[in-house]
């Protein structure tokens, strides 16, 4: 099934989304008041007795609870997550991205030549392949499909990421990378927006990404979960990145470092992790800027799809 959140007489509902039938089911009409159908955190927390009603509910599909799809203002699936994790896992963006870095920087110094000669990394570092290395982003700055992204004022150069995103669907610590995957709810796209030449100087103190990566609205989730037994394997997906209609790259999401069930099993090591979470895969080869050298520029429309889950879709904007 797909759940999604969406906007409803200026509140927040979910409902299972049929895009065969252009439609949506509000739950909050269709499920007899069930408290699950609350928000998209209650339904998860609710666990598989929350997935059985909702199971119940698409079997029925009443014609009084519909909504059309095209009609509705989708949020991100959970507009406030306990938490997000950004992991690393894909080997190309690993390679590429420090390239990227050095290029920025080269240009910032006026220096083209220097820029033209930066090669990839041969090998990904050791520590990459040993664990799935990660870093905790602001959970507040949380944005849905076709909601606008203000560009910071203290950047010139703005980048999209495309990362493929699980939320957890049962808390737990000590997770056995064999029992994982029942720890995981859903699938969704995720848009790391980045500020690269914010990040360039933050990364040279060692410490992790800060206002290179957290800004309001930064954060792009959606369009919607699908549950793992539609979506099949995460590692099987194509994907590609469109920037105002035109496409800027293709890929798959094959050959991650560790899988989801890895994240999770290291992640929760003598740490609770908790329903809800958003935990992303860190950028797709060759699905960013920074790998692409071509950066976004004002006013222009972003657009990732994932194969079997759908397109986010944002608008980058500065302020005046």
């Amino acid at each position: 099934m797909k759940f999604a959140t969406f906007k409803k007489n200026g509140h927040s509902a979910i409902g299972i989304v049929d895009t065969a039938r252009g439609e949506i089911l509000d739950l909050s009409m269709a499920g007899d008041g069930n408290p699950a159908f609350r928000d998209m955190l209650s339904l998860i927390e609710a666990g598989a007795g929350g997935i059985a009603a909702a199971k119940a509910a698409a079997e029925a599909w009443d014609a009084n609870a519909i909504v059309v799809l095209k009609d509705a203002k989708l949020l991100a699936p959970i507009p406030v997550p306990p938490q997000i994790r950004d992991a690393s896992v894909y080997g190309t963006h690993i390679r590429q991205a420090p390239r990227g870095m050095q290029r920025l920087a080269a240009r910032k110094r006026g220096d083209e030549a220097a820029a033209a000669k930066i090669e990839a990394d041969a090998e990904v570092p050791p520590t990459y392949k040993q664990i799935p290395i990660y870093y905790i982003t602001n959970r507040f700055s949380v944005i849905g499909p076709d909601a606008t992204v203000t560009w910071p004022r203290y950047s010139d150069t703005m980048d999209f990421e495309l990362e493929l995103g699980i939320f957890i669907g049962k808390t737990g610590s000590n997770i056995a990378k064999e029992k994982a995957a029942d720890h995981i709810f859903g699938y969704t796209i995720f848009n790391d927006f980045s500020a690269r030449d914010q990040q360039m100087k933050e990364m040279q103190a060692r410490l992790g990404p800060a206002k290179g990566k957290s800004f309001d609205t930064g954060n792009a989730v959606g369009p919607w979960i699908v549950t793992p037994d539609e979506l099949g394997d995460p590692q099987k997906l194509n994907v590609e990145v469109r920037v105002n209609g035109e496409s800027w790259s293709k890929n798959t999401t094959a050959g991650m470092l560790h899988s989801f069930e890895d994240m999770i099993a290291y992640i929760s090591t003598d740490e609770t992790l908790h329903a809800g979470e958003l935990i992303g895969s860190g950028t797709v080869g060759n699905c960013c800027g920074l790998e692409l050298d071509r950066f976004l520029k004002d006013g222009d429309t972003v657009e990732l799809e994932v194969e079997k889950i759908g397109i986010l879709r944002n608008k980058v904007v500065r302020p005046k």
